[in-house]
């Protein structure tokens, strides 16, 4: 039986709106995305999203000022292909919505998940994200009132 796991994901926005996206660091094709990630047995939302963050970014929490957060879980189901023992059936996901305090020399890609990053704006990185992505992300952009 495959089951949908538990996730966090952030929006990080920069002082002229645009969003901190990330390409990903495997695949075949041009992924961008945002972090997310999964909880640790016993870890809580707020707890996961600031070691997600800090593991494929390396921004520390000082760096980001949470302004926003789902109440609710926002999931997508994986495309097979896509799907593994750690990524399960798909994910559910709890989404924080942050201000970045930092300068750009602080983001630095974990090569491993993420291998560049850029600032974006909402609408190129729903053009850029994997299609399976695109549904929440257009969620998440009219949620945080961005789109």
């Amino acid at each position: 039986c495959e089951s949908f796991r538990a996730n966090v994901g952030a929006l990080t926005l920069g002082e002229d709106g645009r969003l901190l996206a990330f390409e990903g660091a495997g695949g075949l094709t041009t992924e961008w995305q945002m972090p997310q990630g999964g909880l640790l047995p016993g870890e809580d939302p707020q707890q996961a999203i600031f070691r997600e963050v800090l593991e494929e970014t390396s921004l520390e929490a000082e760096k980001l000022d949470c302004v926003d957060r789902t109440e609710e879980w926002v999931g997508y189901e994986l495309p097979v292909s896509y799907r593994s023992e750690k990524t399960q059936r798909g994910q559910v996901q709890k989404w924080f919505l942050f201000r970045f305090k930092g300068v750009d020399g602080d983001i630095r890609p974990d090569n491993v998940e993420f291998k560049n990053w850029q600032w974006m704006l909402p609408a190129d990185l729903l053009a850029a994200a994997v299609q399976f992505r695109r549904p929440v992300y257009r969620y998440l952009f009219k949620r945080f009132d961005l789109m």
